[in-house]
């Protein structure tokens, strides 16, 4: 009797832990389906626009592919059995793998070779300009020229590192005084509303490309507006709801904030082209500027010098331009350059002020648009190039210069 109550014990055991096996099964079977289950609609989207894929993202989904297939293999031999369940989970494995590979080698055969096309066109473009006017383009930090003559095509990079057109606020370009070391690195802030969210840094142009940053903030409301800018490894932004000027550490993110005294803050004098962007920071050769308005100037844009040590107002000059009337603005070698829209597809730099000798002018220097809206347009002196942010899209442009009298 003893021996039967020792046996029934020990089929009772061995029952329950074949039952804890099997229920333990069914969870990693429910697990492992609804991940089959995202890796599935995320084939499904690349599959519908394959240009918005890059080749890390394809990458990244055939190693995520074939972690699930080795699970569900290695699960299947612990069951010993053959299920359609599993017939089924294998199937859409093999379809999406196929469906990869269909993807990859678009990639390969057409994306990547437009893209060479592409970047052919571009440099043919600029050739031809070069031939076509008698402009020229400076030494690198040199204002030893007759100011801008004309601004090149646009060049499209690509959509941003969010990959939605959604994102239509936002900012991206290089640093405008590198630290030694980071001469390459571009940086980009975007968000679906006219705010400052984050900030992602990228290496160098490759990763940018990839959206593969090695540093990022975000998921926290900064700054108003988008106008924003690296300059000596510092972000600097309007602070979140105050007329302040901040600026953050891209290695600490520490944050600093100074009064911009009586700018003009919370929509009051933004640019035409976008909402919250009563201050924008602009640097050239001279060094780092901002761009507002106050009350006492009537809406006139205001343009004061920033001494980034001290990180105060060195020097302020009132324009005679209404900055509601202006799309953006940069400056260049000290001289102001304010833009208008002409049509939906034409912009054109049509005023300048010169903080050198404090005289302004209208001029007209047109140039072209891919979108039609922009929020950020930005010069940098580190390689002469305007960058744009439009549309949720990476875009710069080159910028050509009159020779001086003597050099002519």
């Amino acid at each position: 009797m003893d021996r039967l109550d020792q046996t029934s014990v020990q089929i009772s055991h061995t029952l329950e832990l074949e039952t804890s096996k099997v229920e333990g099964y069914e969870s990693k079977l429910i697990i492992y389906t609804e991940r089959l289950g995202n890796l599935t609609l995320r084939v499904e989207e690349m599959e519908k626009d394959p240009n918005k894929m890059t080749e890390l993202e394809l990458e990244n989904l055939k190693i995520e592919i074939k972690q699930v297939e080795a699970l569900i293999a290695e699960l299947r031999g612990s069951v010993q059995t053959s299920s359609p369940t599993f017939r089924t989970l294998q199937a859409e494995i093999h379809n999406m793998t196929t469906s990869l590979t269909q993807l990859e080698s678009y990639d390969k055969n057409k994306v990547l070779e437009l893209r060479r096309k592409y970047a052919e066109l571009q440099q043919d473009m600029v050739e031809c300009e070069e031939l076509q006017d008698e402009s020229f383009t400076p030494e690198i930090g040199s204002c030893n020229h007759g100011g801008i003559s004309n601004i090149s095509m646009p060049y499209i990079v690509q959509l941003g590192a969010h990959v939605n057109e959604g994102y239509l606020h936002g900012g991206w370009g290089k640093d405008s005084k590198p630290k030694p070391g980071f001469e390459d690195m571009y940086w980009y802030s975007g968000y679906t509303t006219p705010y400052t969210y984050n900030l992602y840094l990228y290496s160098d142009y490759t990763n940018l490309l990839l959206r593969k940053s090695f540093k990022k903030f975000e998921n926290d409301r900064k700054g108003n507006g988008n106008n924003n800018i690296m300059n000596g490894n510092y972000f600097y932004y309007n602070c979140y709801n105050t007329g302040n000027l901040c600026r953050m550490n891209a290695t600490t993110f520490a944050v600093e904030t100074r009064v911009l005294p009586d700018a003009a803050w919370n929509n009051r004098f933004s640019y035409s082209s976008a909402t919250y962007q009563d201050f924008d920071f602009a640097a050239d050769e001279n060094g780092l500027w901002v761009i507002y308005a106050t009350e006492a100037s009537k809406g006139n844009m205001v343009i004061s010098k920033i001494n980034v040590d001290a990180f105060s107002v060195e020097q302020t000059w009132v324009t005679n331009i209404f900055r509601r009337r202006v799309s953006n603005a940069f400056m260049v070698c000290g001289v102001l350059y304010a833009t208008r829209q002409i049509n939906l597809y034409t912009e054109e730099i049509f005023y300048k002020y010169d903080t050198n000798t404090g005289k302004e002018s209208y001029i007209s220097i047109p140039f072209n648009k891919q979108y039609e809206g922009f929020v950020y347009l930005d010069y940098n002196p580190a390689d002469q190039r305007l960058y744009m942010y439009s549309k949720g899209y990476y875009i710069y442009y080159n910028v050509k210069f009159h020779k001086l009298q003597q050099q002519v």
